[in-house]
């Protein structure tokens, strides 16, 4: 029993002693990380949001006429809207709103393009030909536009938007999983696993799939803020959130009516979203630089 531990510790150390050399350059870049500090920031307040918003009724949209489009001051810290609603509670709220929509359309964008990814690299032949002949379809629509057309056909809902996003996001880590597969297929522990008669599925799960984990983080991180400017975008058209919900989009699109009067109701909501983007953005590059070979620096 202490030998298989001991073994099992031996074949760990590799991967643990990479973990750690990744955390001194992620100390050593400041600001990637500045941005790790502040993307853990926002996601506790995306988290924590119900419980720290002023007005919690504000959020899911109780009118206030008597106080609508007042300045940033007093009780109202950044103004209200043009129904008497606190912006900062429905600012605070909105982010809990859009780290969920990060992550659900990232997931599901992962959930599809993965699988068809592994499949297509490590199969080859027709199955690879007919997956990638189906990915260069939906590859040559602009995502944005083909997440518009499709959130139009299901509906404008959040949920619908998320799931638009997703279809046209997908193709993306096809082919980043499928040129990882083709390269791994013909390394030498593949062979070593297929010459002792180990199953396909479990080759692409235990070899296949754990070697293509740098890549696939990079490239989720750098989508996340992406992601969340396209919902934006969409609810911003009337293609995603519907009202009463506290979306950045939607409050901007509601905003622009009064840009000239109440200049901090398109103002906050703005800087919000574009603090969210550049943080994810900024931590996507960070780990670039960290996790890819080709740019690591020692």
């Amino acid at each position: 029993m202490e030998k298989d531990t001991f073994e099992f510790l031996k074949e760990l150390q590799p991967f643990i002693n990479n973990i750690k050399h990744s955390i001194y350059l992620l100390k050593k870049n400041k600001l990637t990380m500045a941005a790790v500090i502040m993307a853990l920031f926002i996601i506790i307040i995306g988290i924590i949001a119900p419980y720290i918003v002023p007005y919690p009724k504000h959020v899911i949209g109780e009118a206030n006429p008597e106080n609508k489009l007042l300045p940033p001051g007093g009780k109202y810290i950044l103004g209200t809207d043009e129904l008497g609603r606190d912006i900062f509670s429905r600012i605070i709220y909105g982010t809990r709103i859009s780290l969920q929509i990060g992550i659900l359309a990232v997931g599901l964008s992962l959930l599809i393009g993965v699988p068809l990814g592994v499949i297509a690299g490590y199969s080859g032949g027709k199955i690879d030909e007919i997956i990638m002949r189906i990915t260069d379809i939906f590859v040559s629509f602009p995502p944005m536009l083909l997440a518009m057309a499709i959130a139009a056909f299901l509906s404008p809902s959040l949920t619908n938007a998320m799931i638009a996003i997703a279809i046209s996001w997908w193709p993306w880590y096809t082919r980043i999983l499928r040129s990882q597969a083709i390269a791994l297929r013909e390394r030498p522990f593949v062979d070593a696993a297929k010459a002792i008669g180990t199953p396909d599925i479990k080759i692409i799960f235990t070899h296949i799939l754990p070697n293509c984990a740098s890549p696939l983080i990079v490239q989720a991180s750098m989508d996340f803020g992406s992601v969340i400017l396209t919902s934006a975008a969409l609810s911003f058209l009337g293609l995603g959130a519907q009202p009463p919900t506290p979306e950045w989009g939607l409050m901007l699109n509601t905003s622009r009516n009064y840009f000239l009067t109440a200049w901090w109701y398109s103002i906050f909501p703005g800087v919000a979203m574009f603090i969210t983007v550049l943080t994810f953005n900024l931590l996507g590059d960070g780990l670039r630089e960290i996790l890819d070979p080709k740019t690591r620096q020692m």
